[in-house]
């Protein structure tokens, strides 16, 4: 599968997760590196703690087959429940984080190869800056 319809299934899946709440508002930021990427999703959609946790669990399953992406892909946008949905993606990338920013949701998705830093290409507030 190409980078780009790679980009474009997760873009598309996790959107659609996140208009299922029907946001005022819905933001995606890509960041793209010759080793990985980093998307950022934001909405206006306060959620409760237990929501977040199931979310993230749901993004950062136990074991990760990047191997198997394009399998994965394939399956995405089958009619199933999103927690299923969303373990799909998680197997796909390195790492998800889920929190409520100041004004609704935040996902960030970070994939790549091994040698790709995320710590790199993060928008957390709560890092410290340089």
């Amino acid at each position: 599968m190409k980078r780009k319809e790679f980009l474009g299934r997760l873009i598309g899946e996790v959107t659609n997760f996140l208009l299922e709440g029907n946001p005022l508002r819905l933001v995606v930021s890509l960041h793209q590196e010759d080793d990985g990427a980093h998307i950022s999703f934001f909405d206006d959609q306060m959620r409760s703690e237990e929501e977040i946790k199931r979310i993230y669990n749901s993004l950062n399953p136990q074991k990760s087959r990047p191997e198997l992406a394009e399998y994965y892909g394939l399956m995405a946008g089958h009619d199933m429940a999103w927690d299923a949905r969303l373990k799909l993606i998680g197997w796909q990338i390195k790492h998800a984080s889920v929190e409520n920013s100041d004004s609704g949701l935040r996902i960030d998705l970070w994939l790549g190869s091994d040698a790709f830093k995320s710590e790199h290409f993060t928008l957390d507030k709560k890092e410290k800056r340089k």
